[in-house]
């Protein structure tokens, strides 16, 4: 996380935190007058004829001990413990708009199980460790020098300085461990997102895994991380686990000498029994914080672990350059002027010197082997890689003036891969937007001739797609997607292989809506099928990321090239082969 990101955050709850902490102050002090006071009725109840009214205030004050103790740690376990939970929430919510902004090429670097565990187990740790961790460190440390000052002004200093002889040594061996449990806890989150990633991979691959009965082996590679995951766990349990009995054995100790050396001094009438209770009550009031030295000091490192990696995260800039200033893409021709683009970390060009026009309103559709770079011209249109000034604009304004925001308002796209969202196909066709109305929402159904397939559905338009819309077919999920689109209206329209799991006859009725619809709106096909773009104003053929054709679909027959092979083989060499 950005360092002010948690500094704007202290700063905007800040009186609530100061707060918090004068009552958790209170609390701890309030605590620490428990023993003097039992001391003080012991002391009471040794003397002859003691005076019971004495008795019964030292009660009073024990219970007002206790009353205000639950007082105090109630409002500030509220306001801090509170404030660490609203600071999970802002880092989640920070953390996402992060993740909107990066460009696809870090997502294509990584996995997807690596993202989820920072944005559950990374804050998680974080908050953790500014909350119940943070709280009781200074709870401790209050009480701890609270109790220690009492224990050695009001009792026995020397007494005080034997009993407290193996903390230094403690904590030593405490730092020491919490920095190899902050490097193993490390290895624990790489290996959860590692578990995780393999989780998604195989729910959303399960048809495939089934289709070549890959089960077992998917259960041995899973098993095998799971392993690893025990083991990491394993690895990291034995060395924090040490740090309690640790403890335990060290004030086992000073125990031991404050019974023998104590115990002496009240013989002697040194101190009075009851100043040793108090002493002892003191102790025991340490031994708490200090017992939870080591799991404060397990939670701080694995906060600092997650931490880093959420800084390393959020360290991320987005490669895309969102500078320009323009709020809104008009109806305008789109202009692409020697356009070259490589991939980042490849070393072939994807697109070689493309120049087109395509004119206000007009159709274009575009054609070519798989890597021949249709789709890459699609997403440098829509900027999802950056693309230098003088190579694309629309009208007479380049792509880099243009906001991203406006950009992608202004050009609606139906991608190759369709995704569907765990909702209902009505909530999926108007994305979530409550700007569409139900009418509208029906009339883009019928455009993309999905409309019958809905109704058919036991719940119509609200039936609830399963994740990824796994529960209707891929001819469906591609028709859903390009109602989505339409019913955005967008001032351009651009269909990626759109219609590929489409049927002719769909394919066509579809085609047929669409220049209905898009009459003076510019509309780029992007197809796999001459079907689908025979009636454009003009085609592009493109063959390893350069324009070898452009034409109408009559002159490119007449040509005899590429466009003319496929052709021959969709249509003439199909046709004799059903024949």
């Amino acid at each position: 996380m950005e360092k002010n990101i948690l500094i704007g955050f202290i700063r905007e709850h800040k009186f609530s935190y100061i707060i918090g902490l004068i009552f958790m102050f209170l609390s701890s002090y309030v605590q620490t007058l428990f023993p003097k006071v039992l001391g003080n009725t012991v002391d009471i109840l040794k003397v002859k004829g003691f005076k019971p009214e004495s008795v019964y205030a030292n009660i009073g004050y024990i219970l007002l001990i206790a009353v205000g103790t639950f007082v105090f740690t109630y409002v500030w376990r509220n306001l801090v413990i509170g404030n660490a939970r609203k600071l999970e929430c802002h880092i989640r919510e920070r953390l996402f708009d992060h993740f909107q902004i990066l460009s696809p090429e870090f997502y294509s670097q990584k996995k997807t199980g690596d993202l989820i565990a920072y944005a559950i187990n990374d804050i998680n740790a974080v908050r953790q460790t500014l909350g119940p961790a943070l709280s009781m460190a200074i709870n401790g440390v209050v009480v701890c020098v609270i109790s220690i000052y009492s224990m050695a002004n009001a009792v026995n200093w020397q007494l005080t300085l034997l009993s407290l002889i193996p903390i230094p040594l403690m904590v030593f061996i405490m730092i020491h461990i919490g920095k190899l449990v902050k490097k193993r806890f490390k290895k624990v989150q790489e290996t959860f997102a590692s578990i995780s990633d393999r989780v998604n991979e195989n729910i959303n691959g399960m048809r495939v895994i089934k289709a070549y009965v890959q089960e077992d082996k998917e259960v041995e590679r899973f098993e095998q991380l799971n392993n690893q995951m025990v083991e990491t766990n394993l690895s990291m349990v034995r060395v924090s686990a040490f740090l309690s009995p640790l403890i335990e054995l060290c004030f086992t100790v000073s125990f031991v000498a404050n019974l023998i050396w104590g115990g002496n001094l009240v013989l002697k009438g040194s101190i009075s029994l009851g100043d040793f209770i108090a002493f002892n009550g003191y102790l025991t009031m340490i031994l708490a914080p200090v017992l939870s030295i080591g799991q404060v000091i397990t939670i701080f490192q694995r906060g600092m672990a997650s931490l880093g990696r959420l800084n390393e995260i959020m360290g991320v800039t987005p490669q895309i350059k969102d500078t320009g200033l323009i709020q809104e893409l008009k109806e305008e021709a789109i202009n692409i002027k020697n356009l070259s683009f490589t991939y980042p970390g490849a070393k072939k060009e994807s697109l070689k010197n493309i120049s087109i026009t395509i004119p206000g309103g007009h159709t274009l559709g575009i054609i070519g082997k798989t890597g021949s770079g249709k789709s890459t011209l699609v997403n440098l249109l829509l900027k999802l890689y950056n693309v230098n000034n003088g190579h694309i604009s629309f009208g007479d304004t380049d792509i880099n003036d243009f906001k991203l925001e406006a950009l992608r308002n202004g050009i609606g796209v139906v991608p190759q891969d369709n995704f569907l969202f765990r909702a209902s196909i009505s909530d999926n066709i108007r994305f979530f937007k409550d700007i569409y109305t139900e009418e509208e929402v029906e009339e883009a159904a019928k455009n993309s001739c999905i409309y019958q397939s809905i109704m058919e559905l036991p719940e119509g338009f609200e039936t609830i797609l399963g994740e990824r819309g796994v529960n209707i077919s891929g001819g469906q999920k591609q028709r859903v997607s390009i109602a989505r689109a339409l019913i955005r209206n967008p001032e351009v329209l651009i269909l990626d292989d759109a219609l590929s799991a489409v049927d002719t006859v769909t394919e066509s009725e579809i085609l047929s809506n669409l220049r209905n619809l898009r009459e003076n709106k510019t509309t780029i096909i992007v197809a796999s099928r001459i079907s689908a773009i025979m009636e454009a104003d003009e085609i592009l053929v493109l063959d390893k990321g350069e324009i070898k054709e452009r034409g109408t679909h009559s002159q490119l027959l007449g040509k005899g090239g590429i466009y003319n092979e496929i052709y021959q083989y969709q249509f003439v060499t199909a046709k004799a082969e059903a024949i």
